[in-house]
């Protein structure tokens, strides 16, 4: 365990060498190459909007803080106005006793799947503890100097998301040493979505624990609620909770995040388009990892003369050190410019995506290979059922694929009203 790195939280709000506070994530590049470039322009978008998260109405949770030793959930994501969730409650007078933090770490700087260390924030003091790998779950050494845990980390609304198994694990954690969680509720940008199989048992793993579709159209305090009422929590525990709810917000409302929640989210386009590209991690193409706008562009060498569009995936440090098919010229679809108000009126992940592509391939032998990149994951456990694969393999229509979701998708829906704090 490392005792002392550079663990600062104002790096959280001090995106920028020049110490501005936290990106919009309506980002241009711009350059001869825009697609490589690592250089980032922001330009911030002003919204009329009177959305307000739970962390924003610390009126409704200081009291029950007060005199309390607190363990706090966060991520770059934690943020009141312009300051992470954690300075400004010390500002406030909480006494922060612990910082736990999920994948990507407590500054949200590590790629996908990368082990983080715990360490002590040199501008505080405390204590960050990393949540990620085979330390998912707090401790009872963990807890013991702990009175009451926090979690607030903006999720985006997808069952392969891990954010919300962080959440289940922290959940059981608390019931297991009888602390109370206080969950500070934000927006699901997705929240419009509730579309995707139901993930089968055998498929269950660190990308999906719960029997939920891909999209799930819950925000964080509603799946908290679900978990303890379906009694998902390990040994059918049951977790006290307080949910502070977002001010004047339902799930068909559009919510543009003010800070990327992962490194390879890093634009709202992204955001918005994860629920549907985010199942090219289990196909034998590049889906943007490697360049400034993952999870928009999407290809393949092996793509050349079928597609025009090209780029060349790679190693960006925090984001992919290693993306498939790095530094060679991918060939493919460019959805940066791809207008998801379709996706909201339809309220459907597209798959029609995935088949096109697949048909277009002259390696269809290889689409699904999950054995020839470790960048790549067997689909199966994005989707979370097993005919998938072989559905696309005979040229199965978006129509008949949906149907094989059903009763299940239909059921969750009835399922998932119980839990509801919004409209």
């Amino acid at each position: 365990m490392k005792t002392s790195i550079s663990f600062a939280l104002t790096s959280l709000i001090a995106l920028s060498a020049c110490g501005q506070g936290p990106k919009s994530l309506e980002q241009q590049v711009r350059g001869k190459d825009p697609v490589n470039s690592k250089t980032l322009i922001t330009e911030h978008k002003v919204l009329a909007t009177s959305i307000k998260t739970g962390a924003e109405q610390t009126e409704k949770y200081l009291p029950l803080l007060k005199g309390k030793r607190v363990g706090m959930v966060v991520n770059p994501t934690s943020i009141i106005g312009k300051q992470t969730s954690v300075d400004s409650l010390l500002t406030l007078g909480v006494k922060i006793q612990k910082i736990f933090g999920p994948e990507h770490g407590f500054r949200g700087d590590a790629s996908a799947g990368i082990k983080v260390d715990d360490a002590v924030d040199a501008k505080t003091g405390i204590k960050a503890v990393s949540l990620y790998g085979k330390h998912s779950t707090p401790t009872t050494e963990d807890l013991a100097d702990v009175d009451i845990m926090v979690f607030d980390i903006q999720d985006v609304g997808v069952r392969f998301y891990t954010y919300i198994n962080t959440l289940q694990h922290v959940m059981e954690a608390c019931a297991t040493n009888n602390k109370e969680l206080l969950i500070l509720d934000r927006p699901n940008p997705n929240g419009y979505l509730i579309d995707g199989p139901i993930l089968d048992p055998k498929f269950k793993s660190g990308i999906g624990i719960q029997p939920i579709p891909m999209s799930h159209g819950l925000t964080i305090g509603e799946y908290a609620q679900m978990l303890n009422g379906e009694g998902w929590l390990k040994d059918k525990v049951k977790c006290k909770i307080t949910i502070i709810k977002n001010a004047n917000y339902n799930h068909d409302m559009e919510y543009t995040l003010p800070v990327k929640p992962s490194p390879n989210l890093n634009t709202q386009q992204s955001i918005l388009l994860y629920p549907s590209t985010c199942l090219f991690e289990g196909i034998y193409l590049n889906h943007g990892r490697g360049t400034q706008f993952p999870f928009t562009i999407i290809g393949a060498p092996y793509l050349k003369g079928i597609y025009k569009f090209s780029y060349t995936p790679t190693g960006i440090k925090g984001m992919a050190e290693t993306p498939i098919f790095k530094d060679q010229e991918c060939y493919g679809i460019d959805l940066r410019k791809y207008d998801t108000s379709i996706l909201r009126k339809e309220k459907k992940i597209n798959i029609d995506w995935v088949i096109q592509l697949y048909k277009a391939s002259p390696k269809k032998e290889d689409f699904f290979n999950s054995k020839l990149s470790n960048q790549t994951m067997p689909i199966e456990r994005l989707v979370g059922v097993a005919d998938f694969r072989q559905q696309i393999i005979d040229g199965k229509s978006e129509k008949e694929i949906r149907a094989s979701w059903e009763p299940g998708l239909s059921a969750y829906k009835t399922m998932r009203k119980k839990y509801l704090l919004y409209n």
